[in-house]
């Protein structure tokens, strides 16, 4: 199988836990994935830079994620809430979530799913399992399978091309 060729997509993080984001960020490092890595701290904080608010409303300083990494189990505003928020505007909508998250319960996996989730991972306990998951998330999202263009959510369906 031929792989297309990577392209730099913008990853969002959002989590309030400092230390998985720097973990996450040396395992992207690790993994040689040249993508630009953006973090929020909240649910709150996430959508101010989604829709370009608050200290994201300067042009240039919250570029579009291709993807975002959403914890769940955040302060002011949960992953839950964010999910719920993001899959149902549908500027935002297209903007494939992954859940990576502590949570391994029954009730968090479903309802991420019915919510729009498109992968649900619980977070490796070692670094060295960490990286291989960000491997397989940067090999899958930006190697296999095709991403909206970042204009995508200012094109009708059938038009263009």
């Amino acid at each position: 199988m031929a792989h297309k060729p990577h392209r730099s997509i913008t990853i969002l993080m959002a989590d309030d836990d400092e230390d998985d984001r720097m973990l996450a960020s040396e395992a992207l490092a690790e993994c040689r994935l040249m993508n630009d890595l953006q973090f929020v701290a909240d649910g709150e904080e996430l959508m101010e830079y989604l829709y370009q608010q608050g200290r994201y409303a300067q042009a240039g300083s919250a570029p579009r994620p291709g993807l975002i990494l959403l914890d769940l189990n955040m302060p002011r505003k949960d992953g839950r809430e964010a999910l719920r928020e993001i899959k149902a505007s549908p500027e935002l909508r297209h903007i494939p979530i992954v859940v990576l998250t502590t949570s391994k319960t029954e009730e968090d996996i479903y309802r991420s799913y019915n919510l729009g989730a498109s992968s649900y991972i619980t977070k490796p306990v070692t670094f060295e399992s960490l990286v291989n998951v960000m491997k397989a998330i940067g090999q899958y999202w930006f190697e296999i399978v095709e991403l909206p263009p970042d204009d995508s959510r200012q094109e009708e369906p059938g038009k263009g091309e």
